[in-house]
């Protein structure tokens, strides 16, 4: 072999040492860089020579330089990334939803209570007008606490839509870089070797973006990464890049939806398929969280203002003259709402063809759920109502009344494809408000008061007596109960204002019934005994008299009486409000449990990455001082093989 053989082998080596530890220095300067993939100098040995003595080695080629990388736990990485920043976004927002819901003196539960518990007073000085203030004062308060919950409920909203609108900026922005990668990748392809930083670019980008929503990725063959979200919908191909949107939601105008820019249209994008990222976590707490959140308070609103209407109507204020006045309304509620879906068919004008009008007939009765309200495909005519808290679905009319509400559609009846959103109660706090302001305008009075005869014979009392109807079905009559015998069997009367007998009729009375029962009517009340009556007692119901408004306190009783009340869904006012606490504070704890468990997948994913991916600085430390005593020992051949090549230059001189 000779020397300038030697001298070949020496280079080859100095070349192959120095790219070593050219790569080994980058990776211990990028050692901290986030997403930053260890590369490695890829050696290859040199075809031997051939001579008559056999094979000579030529040395050693560097064939390229190569990133440490794992396609499988980079996907893992960004999937358990994208879950992890869903349920943060998700919990980040219902922390901010627990503030509608405070506990104790500022919760809507203490202010409810203390405004039908000064009903006590009310009914224990009727005519007092401080005490009839302070009522008011009290409705007020309750008034203002539902506005605020329902203002606080739609601030929410609008952080909702704030959030969404900078996600899908930055979703857009780092789109665009992908596709620049992407197209700065393909561009490099030729060269046959691959450009690691800008993989490693490309990568930290495509993480970024799963923690913004869940992505898939495919390989093309020229390099670039096609990026795919929401169920297989195209983002990125290529050099180039879609663009995300928000956009009113077509069923709710209220919310928001995310969707795809194509030719100028936003098609909207399934929440459900998005299946990860903050986005998605939003558009949860959007259509669920603070759903559930605004029909609870609204059916709290709803079932409460109702009720306190619906007493007042029955009683008598100290408008003049006195004891015609019947009381009016309390508070003004929040309307039912019904809205068509943006797909619906429609007028000329963009109004929807077919309209549905929302009644609430039993504000008991209202549940804290939406409805989705579809034509239905097994019944001709009729409609399928879903509850969407609960999927429970049936098939109505319209005009039939379900949980507490009457439902009109039409005319014209609704057309195949046209779908309604119904929220009874989503809503009611938002314009709850008080509209009574003079204190003569509560209804502490009864209308009607029963009395026993002082001639009876048998001990039954009035133990109470409700007015169910307003206005009374005969105004100013008088009912007079006659006892036939002691088992109970009366017979009825009923004198108009002038004294002629409207109607009569009979019943039978037992201990615990009303008179009369249901659903026989006399004239609009319900009468309760004590005692027991004895044949020949009678029993009066007459109209209040003018002169003793101002000290009868029968309807102030029952508004007091709505304080114990199944009020709403058969919970107390106070009871239901806890229920709604728990029901977000569940919801809040799930979706902490929820945070610790996917961040805990989240960073055993990275540091799996990490492991086969990451740089380790003690590791790289010894590869340097390897590759520094290589490129030694390299230098050392060129030197000996400078001295043999000197020595044969020295001799051939001598010669």
């Amino acid at each position: 072999m000779s020397a300038g053989a030697l001298m070949s082998l020496g280079m080859r080596a100095l070349t192959a040492s120095y790219a070593a530890l050219q790569a080994t220095g980058h990776n211990i300067a990028n050692a901290n860089v986030a997403g930053y993939s260890r590369q490695q100098v890829m050696l290859e040995t040199a075809g031997g020579q051939f001579s008559g003595a056999g094979f000579y080695g030529r040395g050693v080629d560097v064939t390229g330089v190569v990133r440490a990388h794992d396609v499988f736990l980079t996907r893992e990485a960004a999937s358990a990334r994208s879950l992890a920043s869903m349920d943060a976004a998700r919990l980040t927002q219902l922390e901010r939803l627990e503030d509608v819901f405070p506990p104790g003196e500022q919760g809507l539960g203490y202010a409810a209570s203390s405004f039908l518990n000064s009903m006590l007073d009310l009914s224990n000085r009727p005519y007092d007008a401080s005490t009839r203030q302070v009522v008011l004062a009290r409705a007020g308060d309750l008034a203002s606490r539902f506005s605020a919950a329902g203002a606080a409920l739609d601030d929410r909203q609008q952080g909702v839509s704030a959030d969404l609108r900078a996600a899908v900026s930055e979703v857009n922005s780092l789109a665009k870089a992908i596709a620049e990668a992407n197209q700065r990748i393909a561009a490099m392809q030729g060269l046959g070797q691959p450009p690691n930083d800008l993989l490693d670019e490309r990568d930290r980008l495509i993480a970024q973006l799963s923690e913004k929503v869940a992505v898939t990725r495919i390989e093309a063959e020229d390099g670039s990464m096609g990026i795919f979200i929401g169920g297989g919908q195209r983002l990125v191909l290529g050099a180039d890049a879609a663009e995300m949107a928000v956009t009113a939601d077509p069923s709710d105008p209220m919310r928001m939806s995310v969707g795809l820019v194509e030719n100028g249209v936003t098609r909207p994008l399934s929440a459900q398929l998005l299946a990860g990222g903050s986005i998605a976590g939003v558009l949860r707490f959007q259509n669920e969280d603070l759903v559930e959140a605004r029909n609870l308070v609204g059916q709290l609103a709803a079932a409460i203002g109702h009720a306190v209407n619906d007493q007042q109507e029955l009683g008598l204020t100290l408008r003049p003259p006195l004891g015609t006045v019947a009381g009016p309304a309390m508070f003004e509620i929040g309307a039912p709402m019904a809205t068509a879906h943006a797909a619906n068919a429609r007028d000329v004008n963009g109004e929807p063809l077919t309209e549905v009008a929302l009644t609430v007939t039993d504000a008991a009765a209202l549940q804290a759920s939406d409805y989705d309200l579809v034509l239905d495909p097994a019944v001709a005519g009729n409609y399928l109502l879903t509850r969407l808290s609960d999927g429970l679905q049936r098939s109505i009319a319209s005009g039939d009344v379900v949980d507490g509400m009457r439902i009109d559609v039409g005319p014209p009846a609704a057309t195949a494809g046209d779908r309604f959103l119904l929220q009874p109660v989503g809503r009611a706090a938002n314009n709850f408000r008080m509209v009574l302001a003079d204190t003569r305008d509560l209804a502490a009075a009864s209308s009607l008061i029963a009395v026993a005869d002082p001639d009876n014979t048998g001990t039954a009392t009035v133990a109470s007596l409700a007015v169910t109807t307003s206005p009374l079905p005969v105004p100013g009559a008088t009912a007079q109960l006659t006892f036939t015998d002691d088992a109970g069997s009366y017979d009825w009367a009923l004198f108009d204002s002038t004294n002629t007998l409207v109607a009569n009729g009979s019943g039978v009375w037992s201990a615990g019934t009303t008179i009369p029962q249901p659903p026989t009517t006399i004239n609009g009340f319900s009468l309760t005994l004590a005692g027991a009556p004895r044949t020949g007692d009678i029993v009066t119901v007459e109209p209040t008299p003018a002169g003793a408004i101002t000290t009868n306190n029968g309807n102030a009783l029952a508004l007091l009486g709505l304080r114990d009340a199944g009020l709403v869904g058969g919970l107390t006012a106070v009871d239901a409000y806890a229920h709604a606490m728990s029901r977000i504070g569940v919801r809040v704890q799930g979706t902490r449990s929820a945070v610790d468990l996917s961040a805990a997948a989240s960073a055993q994913s990275e540091q799996a990455l990490a492991g086969r991916t990451g740089v380790n600085l003690d590791e790289e430390a010894a590869r340097l001082i390897a590759y520094q005593q290589s490129y030694q020992a390299a230098a050392k051949v060129l030197q000996v093989a400078q001295s043999i090549f000197e020595t044969l230059l020295s001799t051939a001189g001598a010669r």
